[in-house]
């Protein structure tokens, strides 16, 4: 199985985070509708993912994730909101 998949755009890959209990999802294309919006760059290897720079997701005020995925492995800053904070753990795999 895939530990990331596309979603229905096209140019967004998502995956699951254990750290959020949720997916989370980055570009690879710009989008024309929001050409502001950031793009990163992905080594499109779905069993071990690479993209960079780092993803931040924010929650509202009180929620942040903020992490690198490197080699199939999510590497999870110090400024995340969750337990997880800190850690590197195995991408894991989709199960939609």
């Amino acid at each position: 199985m895939s530990k990331l998949i596309k979603s229905g755009d096209n140019v967004t890959w998502l995956f699951y985070c254990p750290g959020c209990g949720q997916y989370h999802g980055f570009r690879v294309a710009p989008d024309p509708a929001h050409p502001q919006a950031p793009v990163w760059r992905f080594n499109w290897n779905l069993d071990a993912p690479t993209f960079t720079p780092s993803l931040l997701v924010h929650g509202g005020t009180d929620r942040r994730c903020h992490l690198y995925v490197r080699e199939g492995k999510i590497i999870f800053l110090d400024d995340c909101w969750h337990e997880l904070r800190g850690h590197t753990v195995d991408l894991p795999e989709v199960t939609l």
